[in-house]
């Protein structure tokens, strides 16, 4: 079985809206491509950022007080309860076991989950690894329950927003805030440190509303084993663990991804996208529609506005 090579991309040509420097969903197998855009946008001025630049993320042991961990567990166990978003597309429910796995568009259903991605300590954050003002991309609550709490497997978040959603460049940030202990054993977050400067082309093509699986489970749009392997040898594995109100911020294009848990123990957290004003969408550029703007925004308004 060979192994993927990872080649220098040195294309020059003059970037446009249509103009592909990061090609995927494609018919056969190609090179790993190196990042061709800054990791941090702005200056590089503390550890945390000059973490992020090296490795694609950066941790915040306490960015909620556990008064505030409290607050949100109770505002996101009510939208969980909430009868009215039973049929609403925004709740995503597990594929085998009908409980709740994601809620959408969270800002926007939570006057609490709103207020706190305009706080400074959260959006400055954002604002300087993309060196511009920026705005919600897509927010959501995770869910992994106890016992049955399916994974997400290996993936970037950019090749899906870039083929699907139609952001032109991996300028853009996640933050993920946990609500519960996250611990090696309930399925807490794997990362690959360095990860985010290579961009690994996915093979097939994105049928119509394929979000509809994606969001229970991603098949298409996944590295393959053979690329997964090349990066762990590259980069090796990390994981993401820390007491309730502790806080990850990830490039758009670091391979991440986790486990089931099988604990009694749950997992879940805020998770939100902040992408650059100045990396707004454009059409998809391996889907043939947009997807709905609850999982990938086209309000391009600035937080700070």
């Amino acid at each position: 079985m060979s192994t993927p090579m990872v080649l220098q991309h040195t294309e020059t040509r003059p970037e446009t809206a249509r103009y592909d420097r990061y090609p995927t969903r494609l018919g056969a197998p190609a090179p790993h491509l190196e990042r061709a855009d800054p990791a941090v946008w702005g200056e590089i001025d503390s550890p945390e950022l000059a973490s992020f630049d090296a490795d694609g993320f950066a941790i915040f042991d306490e960015l909620l007080t556990p008064g505030e961990v409290a607050e949100f567990s109770g505002e996101i166990n009510r939208l969980a309860g909430d009868p009215a978003l039973r049929d609403d597309d925004r709740l995503i429910v597990e594929k085998s076991s009908n409980r709740v796995r994601s809620i959408f568009e969270v800002h926007k259903l939570s006057a609490a989950v709103a207020e706190l991605v305009r706080q400074p300590r959260v959006l400055r954050l954002a604002e300087q690894v993309l060196g511009s003002e920026v705005y919600v991309h897509q927010s959501r609550v995770n869910y992994m329950p106890g016992f049955r709490g399916a994974g997400f497997y290996w993936h970037s978040d950019f090749e899906t927003w870039h083929a699907e959603d139609g952001m032109p460049t991996p300028r853009a940030v996640s933050l993920s805030i946990a609500l519960t202990d996250n611990y090696p054993i309930n399925g807490s977050l794997m990362v690959m440190p360095g990860s985010h400067r290579t961009f690994v082309p996915c093979l097939g093509s994105t049928p119509a509303e394929h979000y509809r699986e994606s969001l229970q489970e991603q098949e298409i749009g996944v590295p393959t084993a053979e690329d997964i392997t090349a990066l762990a040898n590259r980069y090796g594995i990390s994981q993401f663990t820390g007491r309730a109100g502790s806080a990850l911020l990830f490039d758009s294009n670091l391979m991440h991804g986790s486990s089931n848990n099988i604990t009694p123990f749950p997992r879940s957290n805020i998770f939100v996208v902040f992408n650059s004003v100045e990396n707004t969408l454009v059409e998809p550029f391996a889907a043939p529609a947009p997807r709905p703007g609850y999982i990938g925004s086209r309000d391009f308004t600035p937080l700070s506005a």
